[in-house]
């Protein structure tokens, strides 16, 4: 692993920080009427050059800043995902932003700081490195989650956020200056190095490893640290739900892969029972209380939930297998993610945004195209064979089955079966259920666009899931090579 003393593993990183920079500046400068359009169509054009850069640097393991910041295979997979979850959102948002009249030009850039944070965090080698991250993303969510600033229900998400949000930072603090105060170190290679060789594992550290856990399980709204899921889910703008839906849920997740089975992995004894308790309560809740929802994107917020829950299988395993299915899984998460908020983005009546999920009533007669997406997209988050969901289930099941989780394995598929039918019911209301009054036609061309590609990629996943599943190993083998 080369340390190298020019920052070349953080280039896209430092990119896209001073493109942040220099688009907030022409903001102020530009014509008001013109910097957001202008602003969020250079934002686009600075996270595809990011993706590249990603792609282009990405080949090799190397650290930088000290070894505070690491680039590999795993870190090159996760930020592919997360900068396609951002410009998707960034493209999304545009025609809700104009309809509803909140466009401002500072919109895009959050989300551009936001995924600078995101980026960090995926390839975040020490406890300090891996906070700075979580800082920069974590603040440009509170301001996005409230910035329908003149909607109550907005105003309350960002606040919920934020005090909850601090919250977990406070815990995540606490653990680390636990893990700090017994070992001495903050790098993850010192971490690894100190617990693979100690006699045994102090008491104190394993407190430490539970705030740490706590932290990070805020991030990804694991239960029981998920209180903040559904209000914020509703409460914020549509597009910026769909963000917080992909992008973030990734990053956090990168995150957490890397600190347990990195500096924590020989501790995995230690924290599997944690992991796995989280993995079958966050399956649980994500089953059985959306059941009651009427509000889709409340729906969404547990379905979210649950689907946390499938993915920590793969952590549980902690092995190969376990970290390659869960990769695949956020893979095909973010395409059924997007593709669903999509459908939910063209619910309009009148012109007017509706969410219940009644207002989905004959939608099948008014809008035949956007049914068969949307039903694409539940049969996929339902797992049902043979869409692109049900073998993100099937890699994370396997993984849990040969590490010998065959308790948890079982209460995944018991909680696949539950939560089958919330999202079947949507597909019912869709063909059977006859409508009041019809929903408007999809607003534009490219929301079309993402819902047709995402529904193609979710129905063909099984023609030829070779290259992603490929990826996804190499990725998962840089990781615990590391």
């Amino acid at each position: 692993m080369a340390d190298l003393p020019i920052m070349t593993p953080a280039v896209p990183e430092m990119f896209l920080a001073v493109a942040g920079m220099v688009l907030l500046l022409l903001g102020t400068f530009v014509r008001a009427d013109a910097a957001e359009r202008t602003v969020t169509k250079l934002t686009l054009v600075a996270m595809a050059a990011a993706l590249g850069l990603v792609l282009f640097l990405g080949g090799g393991t190397a650290t930088a800043f000290g070894g505070m910041f690491v680039t590999d295979g795993f870190a090159v997979f996760m930020k592919v995902l997360v900068l396609l979850g951002s410009l998707l959102a960034v493209l999304m948002s545009r025609e809700y932003l104009a309809q509803e009249g909140i466009g401002r030009f500072e919109y895009p850039v959050l989300i551009l700081f936001a995924t600078v944070g995101m980026m960090v965090m995926v390839s975040a080698n020490n406890l300090m490195s891996l906070y700075l991250g979580l800082e920069l993303q974590s603040l440009c969510l509170y301001v996005i989650a409230a910035f329908h600033r003149d909607s109550l229900r907005s105003s309350e998400a960002g606040l919920k956020y934020f005090v909850l949000g601090a919250l977990s930072s406070g815990m995540l603090l606490y653990g680390i200056s636990i893990v700090y105060g017994f070992t001495g170190s903050t790098g993850f290679a010192g971490l690894a190095e100190q617990f693979a060789t100690a006699a045994r594992v102090e008491v104190g550290l394993v407190i430490g490893l539970v705030f740490v856990i706590a932290g990070l399980a805020f991030k990804i709204s694991a239960v029981p640290f998920h209180m903040w899921t559904p209000d914020v889910y509703e409460g914020a703008p549509t597009p910026v739900t769909a963000f917080f839906s992909v992008a973030p849920k990734i990053a956090a997740f990168a995150l957490i892969l890397r600190v347990m089975l990195d500096p924590f992995g020989p501790l995995i004894e230690e924290w599997r029972q944690i992991i796995v308790a989280i993995a079958i309560a966050s399956m649980a809740l994500g089953a059985y209380a959306a059941i009651a929802q009427t509000n889709i994107k409340r729906l969404m917020a547990y379905s979210s939930i649950g689907h946390v829950g499938y993915a920590l299988m793969g952590l549980a395993a902690g092995t190969a297998d376990g970290v390659r299915g869960v990769l695949i899984y956020l893979a095909i998460y973010l395409v059924m993610n997007i593709g669903a908020f999509a459908c939910i983005l063209s619910m309009r009546r009148h012109g007017d945004m509706v969410e219940g999920i009644d207002d989905l009533a004959g939608l099948s007669a008014s809008n035949p195209r956007m049914a068969l997406a949307l039903t694409a997209f539940m049969f996929s988050l339902a797992g049902i064979p043979w869409f692109a969901g049900f073998f993100g289930k099937l890699y994370v099941f396997m993984a849990a089955i040969d590490a010998g989780l065959y308790a948890l394995a079982i209460l995944g598929v018991l909680a696949s079966v539950v939560a089958a039918y919330y999202y079947l019911r949507i597909v019912k209301i869709m063909y059977f259920d006859t409508a009041a009054e019809p929903l408007d036609r999809p607003p534009g061309r490219t929301l079309g666009l993402v819902m047709v590609v995402a529904a193609l990629l979710v129905t063909t996943f099984i023609v030829y899931p070779g290259p992603l599943v490929n990826r996804a190993g190499e990725a998962a083998a840089s990781l615990l090579a590391g």
